[in-house]
């Protein structure tokens, strides 16, 4: 995806970087904002995962954790069914990102999109 982007000229626009979530190598409050594209269900610990993203988000700022399948949509391609547990189902993932440092502003759930904004708390 990285290639992609340097060839799509998305560089000149800021820095592309590829990092490990864990262990992000940005000084504290850098970014005004993270787009999470298919992240969430990929975190080994989201908790401890998502609180590092707020490490480097300025107060206020945002974080969107964007999907292009819902999560209905994405368990009937893979043959499951959807779970109340699951981490991207809104009381679990609001308690996450609120022990994380992110209260959730807006959340998305459709069969052709998931999103959830959240803003960094102070």
């Amino acid at each position: 995806m990285l290639d992609a982007a340097v060839r799509a000229g998305r560089s000149a626009h800021g820095a592309l970087v590829l990092a490990d979530v864990a262990r992000l190598p940005l000084r504290d409050g850098v970014l005004d904002a993270v787009f999470a594209a298919g992240l969430i269900s990929h975190l080994a610990r989201p908790e401890e995962d998502l609180r590092e993203l707020a490490r480097v988000v300025r107060p206020g700022g945002r974080l969107a954790l964007f999907h292009p399948i819902g999560r209905a949509a994405l368990a009937a391609r893979h043959g499951r069914r959807i779970t109340a547990d699951d981490l991207r189902a809104e009381p679990s993932l609001a308690p996450v990102l609120a022990r994380s440092g992110w209260r959730i502003r807006s959340y998305t759930d459709e069969d052709d999109r998931f999103l959830v904004i959240a803003t960094r708390e102070a």
